[in-house]
Protein backbone atom coordinates (compact mmCIF):
# COMPACT_ATOMS: atom_id res chain seq x y z
CA UNK A 1 0.00 0.00 0.00
CA UNK A 2 0.66 3.61 -0.47
CA UNK A 3 0.74 5.62 2.69
CA UNK A 4 1.17 9.65 2.98
CA UNK A 5 2.26 10.59 6.50
CA UNK A 6 1.77 14.17 7.65
CA UNK A 7 3.63 15.51 10.33
CA UNK A 8 6.55 13.09 9.92
CA UNK A 9 9.09 14.66 12.06
CA UNK A 10 7.16 14.01 15.10
CA UNK A 11 7.28 11.84 17.90
CA UNK A 12 4.15 9.51 16.93
CA UNK A 13 5.03 9.57 13.25
CA UNK A 14 8.32 8.20 13.62
CA UNK A 15 7.04 5.37 15.43
CA UNK A 16 4.14 4.78 12.97
CA UNK A 17 6.75 5.18 10.28
CA UNK A 18 8.76 2.24 12.16
CA UNK A 19 5.39 0.19 12.26
CA UNK A 20 4.68 0.49 8.57
CA UNK A 21 7.65 1.11 7.01
CA UNK A 22 8.40 -2.77 5.95
CA UNK A 23 5.46 -3.42 4.07
CA UNK A 24 4.55 -0.44 2.58
CA UNK A 25 5.50 2.71 0.35
CA UNK A 26 5.34 5.54 2.66
CA UNK A 27 5.44 9.22 2.02
CA UNK A 28 6.52 11.09 4.14
CA UNK A 29 6.25 14.81 4.58
CA UNK A 30 6.73 17.95 7.21
CA UNK A 31 5.31 21.25 6.26
CA UNK A 32 8.40 21.95 4.74
CA UNK A 33 7.12 19.30 2.14
CA UNK A 34 3.26 19.86 2.56
CA UNK A 35 1.26 22.54 4.71
CA UNK A 36 -1.70 20.92 5.05
CA UNK A 37 -3.33 24.46 5.70
CA UNK A 38 -3.13 25.35 2.05
CA UNK A 39 -6.02 23.82 0.52
CA UNK A 40 -4.77 23.73 -2.91
CA UNK A 41 -1.66 22.45 -2.29
CA UNK A 42 -3.05 19.75 -0.26
CA UNK A 43 -5.58 18.82 -3.03
CA UNK A 44 -2.56 18.83 -5.82
CA UNK A 45 0.00 16.94 -3.46
CA UNK A 46 -2.50 14.13 -2.77
CA UNK A 47 -3.56 13.84 -6.45
CA UNK A 48 0.09 13.56 -7.41
CA UNK A 49 0.66 10.66 -5.28
CA UNK A 50 -2.66 9.07 -4.98
CA UNK A 51 -1.70 7.29 -1.78
CA UNK A 52 -4.23 4.42 -0.30
CA UNK A 53 -3.82 5.68 3.27
CA UNK A 54 -3.64 9.51 4.60
CA UNK A 55 -2.39 9.47 8.21
CA UNK A 56 -2.46 12.60 9.95
CA UNK A 57 0.10 12.94 12.23
CA UNK A 58 0.47 16.98 11.82
CA UNK A 59 -1.14 19.52 14.83
CA UNK A 60 -0.72 22.27 17.07
CA UNK A 61 -0.17 20.59 20.34
CA UNK A 62 0.91 22.90 22.71
CA UNK A 63 -1.64 23.19 24.64
CA UNK A 64 -1.05 26.18 26.66
CA UNK A 65 0.29 28.43 23.82
CA UNK A 66 -2.78 27.85 21.84
CA UNK A 67 -4.53 30.12 24.09
CA UNK A 68 -2.87 33.54 22.19
CA UNK A 69 -1.12 31.75 19.34
CA UNK A 70 -4.24 33.27 17.13
CA UNK A 71 -6.02 31.55 13.88
CA UNK A 72 -2.50 29.49 13.49
CA UNK A 73 -3.83 26.86 15.78
CA UNK A 74 -7.26 26.80 14.13
CA UNK A 75 -5.54 26.76 10.62
CA UNK A 76 -3.43 23.60 11.82
CA UNK A 77 -6.15 21.39 13.61
CA UNK A 78 -9.45 22.35 11.68
CA UNK A 79 -8.44 23.31 8.44
CA UNK A 80 -5.73 21.10 7.65
CA UNK A 81 -7.92 18.04 8.59
CA UNK A 82 -10.44 19.34 6.29
CA UNK A 83 -8.34 19.93 3.22
CA UNK A 84 -6.98 16.55 3.65
CA UNK A 85 -10.54 14.50 4.14
CA UNK A 86 -11.62 16.31 0.87
CA UNK A 87 -8.38 15.64 -0.77
CA UNK A 88 -9.09 12.06 0.60
CA UNK A 89 -12.67 11.62 -0.91
CA UNK A 90 -11.55 13.03 -4.39
CA UNK A 91 -8.72 10.05 -3.99
CA UNK A 92 -10.35 7.80 -2.93
CA UNK A 93 -8.27 7.23 0.04
CA UNK A 94 -8.57 6.52 3.66
CA UNK A 95 -7.97 9.70 6.13
CA UNK A 96 -6.38 8.79 9.46
CA UNK A 97 -6.70 11.35 12.15
CA UNK A 98 -4.78 11.96 15.69
CA UNK A 99 -7.50 13.56 18.04
CA UNK A 100 -7.39 14.47 21.82
CA UNK A 101 -9.09 13.62 25.15
CA UNK A 102 -9.22 17.13 24.94
CA UNK A 103 -12.68 17.10 23.07
CA UNK A 104 -14.38 16.62 26.53
CA UNK A 105 -14.67 18.53 28.85
CA UNK A 106 -12.80 16.43 31.72
CA UNK A 107 -14.86 16.62 34.50
CA UNK A 108 -16.92 13.24 34.34
CA UNK A 109 -17.02 11.36 37.07
CA UNK A 110 -13.75 9.52 38.05
CA UNK A 111 -15.77 6.33 38.41
CA UNK A 112 -16.58 6.76 34.58
CA UNK A 113 -14.89 6.60 31.59
CA UNK A 114 -15.82 8.83 28.38
CA UNK A 115 -17.25 6.80 25.99
CA UNK A 116 -16.61 7.73 21.80
CA UNK A 117 -20.42 8.99 21.80
CA UNK A 118 -20.11 11.32 24.80
CA UNK A 119 -21.09 14.81 24.71
CA UNK A 120 -17.94 17.13 23.75
CA UNK A 121 -17.59 20.04 25.75
CA UNK A 122 -13.63 21.20 24.80
CA UNK A 123 -12.57 24.22 27.55
CA UNK A 124 -9.21 25.29 25.83
CA UNK A 125 -8.78 26.70 22.29
CA UNK A 126 -6.31 23.34 21.67
CA UNK A 127 -9.94 21.01 22.43
CA UNK A 128 -12.13 23.39 20.16
CA UNK A 129 -10.07 23.69 17.30
CA UNK A 130 -9.19 19.31 17.53
CA UNK A 131 -13.17 18.59 17.58
CA UNK A 132 -13.57 21.12 15.02
CA UNK A 133 -11.18 19.10 12.67
CA UNK A 134 -13.51 16.02 13.99
CA UNK A 135 -16.24 17.60 12.39
CA UNK A 136 -14.69 18.65 8.99
CA UNK A 137 -13.19 15.04 9.01
CA UNK A 138 -16.93 13.30 9.67
CA UNK A 139 -18.28 16.10 7.19
CA UNK A 140 -16.00 16.17 4.09
CA UNK A 141 -15.02 12.15 3.56
CA UNK A 142 -16.92 8.48 5.00
CA UNK A 143 -13.82 6.57 4.85
CA UNK A 144 -11.94 7.87 8.18
CA UNK A 145 -10.19 6.67 10.99
CA UNK A 146 -10.29 9.32 14.05
CA UNK A 147 -8.01 7.34 16.89
CA UNK A 148 -8.81 9.91 20.18
CA UNK A 149 -5.30 9.62 22.65
CA UNK A 150 -3.72 11.20 25.59
CA UNK A 151 -0.89 11.55 27.69
CA UNK A 152 1.42 10.64 25.13
CA UNK A 153 5.37 10.00 25.06
CA UNK A 154 7.93 8.46 22.96
CA UNK A 155 10.53 9.75 20.95
CA UNK A 156 11.04 12.93 21.58
CA UNK A 157 10.74 14.97 24.74
CA UNK A 158 7.83 13.71 26.51
CA UNK A 159 6.75 13.50 30.49
CA UNK A 160 9.30 10.18 31.43
CA UNK A 161 12.03 11.93 29.88
CA UNK A 162 11.43 15.12 31.73
CA UNK A 163 10.42 13.09 35.31
CA UNK A 164 13.78 10.99 35.07
CA UNK A 165 16.00 14.29 34.15
CA UNK A 166 14.23 15.75 37.25
CA UNK A 167 14.48 12.59 39.55
CA UNK A 168 18.12 12.88 38.95
CA UNK A 169 19.06 16.79 39.47
CA UNK A 170 16.49 17.03 42.53
CA UNK A 171 16.02 14.88 46.21
CA UNK A 172 12.39 15.60 45.83
CA UNK A 173 9.99 17.02 43.62
CA UNK A 174 5.80 17.88 43.54
CA UNK A 175 3.53 16.37 40.47
CA UNK A 176 -0.25 16.27 39.91
CA UNK A 177 -2.14 14.00 41.50
CA UNK A 178 -5.64 15.02 40.74
CA UNK A 179 -5.97 14.55 36.77
CA UNK A 180 -6.74 10.79 36.00
CA UNK A 181 -5.66 9.13 32.79
CA UNK A 182 -3.70 6.16 30.52
CA UNK A 183 -0.18 7.09 29.58
CA UNK A 184 -0.39 5.85 26.11
CA UNK A 185 3.51 4.84 24.40
CA UNK A 186 3.55 6.02 20.63
CA UNK A 187 4.96 2.37 19.41
CA UNK A 188 1.40 0.97 20.81
CA UNK A 189 -0.84 3.80 19.10
CA UNK A 190 1.27 2.80 16.66
CA UNK A 191 0.52 -0.35 16.27
CA UNK A 192 -2.95 0.14 16.65
CA UNK A 193 -2.99 2.26 13.76
CA UNK A 194 -1.28 -0.60 11.70
CA UNK A 195 -4.08 -3.04 13.19
CA UNK A 196 -6.78 -1.16 12.08
CA UNK A 197 -5.74 -0.36 8.91
CA UNK A 198 -4.20 -4.42 8.23
CA UNK A 199 -7.93 -6.12 10.07
CA UNK A 200 -9.60 -2.85 8.04
CA UNK A 201 -12.12 -2.51 11.11
CA UNK A 202 -15.22 -0.50 10.30
CA UNK A 203 -14.41 3.41 9.28
CA UNK A 204 -15.00 5.29 12.81
CA UNK A 205 -13.69 7.26 16.03
CA UNK A 206 -11.72 5.33 18.16
CA UNK A 207 -10.29 5.98 21.72
CA UNK A 208 -6.64 4.50 21.45
CA UNK A 209 -4.70 4.81 24.74
CA UNK A 210 -2.97 2.13 26.81
CA UNK A 211 -5.31 0.16 29.05
CA UNK A 212 -5.61 1.02 32.81
CA UNK A 213 -5.91 4.63 34.39
CA UNK A 214 -3.58 6.29 36.82
CA UNK A 215 -2.63 9.82 37.81
CA UNK A 216 0.43 11.80 36.56
CA UNK A 217 1.76 11.46 40.36
CA UNK A 218 1.12 7.19 40.19
CA UNK A 219 3.04 7.66 36.71
CA UNK A 220 5.96 9.66 38.17
CA UNK A 221 5.65 6.76 41.21
CA UNK A 222 6.30 3.94 38.35
CA UNK A 223 8.76 5.59 36.05
CA UNK A 224 11.24 5.87 39.42
CA UNK A 225 10.31 2.65 40.56
CA UNK A 226 11.37 1.10 37.26
CA UNK A 227 14.73 2.54 37.14
CA UNK A 228 15.47 2.61 40.15
CA UNK A 229 15.55 6.73 41.06
CA UNK A 230 15.81 7.92 44.14
CA UNK A 231 13.74 10.97 44.43
CA UNK A 232 10.39 12.06 46.61
CA UNK A 233 7.85 12.23 45.10
CA UNK A 234 4.71 14.75 46.35
CA UNK A 235 1.26 14.89 45.69
CA UNK A 236 0.01 18.32 44.65
CA UNK A 237 -3.48 19.40 43.28
CA UNK A 238 -3.32 20.84 40.33
CA UNK A 239 -4.09 24.43 41.59
CA UNK A 240 -1.56 24.08 44.73
CA UNK A 241 1.49 22.91 41.41
CA UNK A 242 0.14 26.24 39.45
CA UNK A 243 0.79 28.82 42.51
CA UNK A 244 3.85 26.72 43.20
CA UNK A 245 5.19 26.88 39.68
CA UNK A 246 4.02 30.55 39.36
CA UNK A 247 2.44 29.50 35.97
CA UNK A 248 -0.48 29.87 33.97
CA UNK A 249 -2.18 26.91 32.19
CA UNK A 250 -4.63 26.26 29.98
CA UNK A 251 -7.74 24.16 31.61
CA UNK A 252 -6.69 20.47 32.38
CA UNK A 253 -8.84 18.07 32.25
CA UNK A 254 -9.34 16.15 35.76
CA UNK A 255 -10.36 12.84 33.84
CA UNK A 256 -9.19 11.99 30.62
CA UNK A 257 -10.16 8.44 31.08
CA UNK A 258 -10.95 7.36 27.59
CA UNK A 259 -12.78 3.85 26.96
CA UNK A 260 -11.14 1.41 24.89
CA UNK A 261 -14.12 -1.41 24.36
CA UNK A 262 -14.92 0.09 20.95
CA UNK A 263 -10.95 -0.77 19.77
CA UNK A 264 -11.47 -3.89 21.60
CA UNK A 265 -14.58 -5.52 20.25
CA UNK A 266 -12.37 -5.33 17.06
CA UNK A 267 -10.02 -7.38 17.76
CA UNK A 268 -7.52 -4.51 18.54
CA UNK A 269 -4.07 -5.33 20.78
CA UNK A 270 -4.31 -2.62 23.26
CA UNK A 271 -1.95 -3.01 26.40
CA UNK A 272 -1.36 -2.00 29.45
CA UNK A 273 0.15 1.42 30.57
CA UNK A 274 2.25 -0.32 33.10
CA UNK A 275 3.57 -2.85 30.95
CA UNK A 276 4.35 0.21 28.02
CA UNK A 277 6.22 1.93 30.12
CA UNK A 278 8.54 -1.19 31.34
CA UNK A 279 9.11 -1.24 27.44
CA UNK A 280 9.86 2.30 26.70
CA UNK A 281 11.85 2.39 29.34
CA UNK A 282 14.13 -1.11 28.69
CA UNK A 283 14.18 0.90 24.89
CA UNK A 284 16.01 3.48 26.24
CA UNK A 285 18.09 1.41 28.49
CA UNK A 286 16.78 3.03 31.99
CA UNK A 287 15.31 0.01 33.15
CA UNK A 288 16.66 -1.51 36.40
Amino acid sequence: MKILITGANGMLAKSVKKRLEPENELICTDVADLDITDEEAVLKFVAQNKPDYIINCAAFTAVDKAETAGEIVERINADGPENLAKAAKANNSVLVHISTDYVFGGDLELEKDYKEEDEKAPVTVYGVTKLQGEEQIQANTDQYYIFRTAWLYGDGNNFVRTMLNLGEAKDEISVVADQHGSPTYAEDLANIIGEAIEKKIPYSVYHATNQGYTTWFDFTKAIFEYTGTICQVNPVTTEEYIEMMQITQAKRPKNSQLSKDKLLAQGITVPEWEDALKRYLKAEGKMV
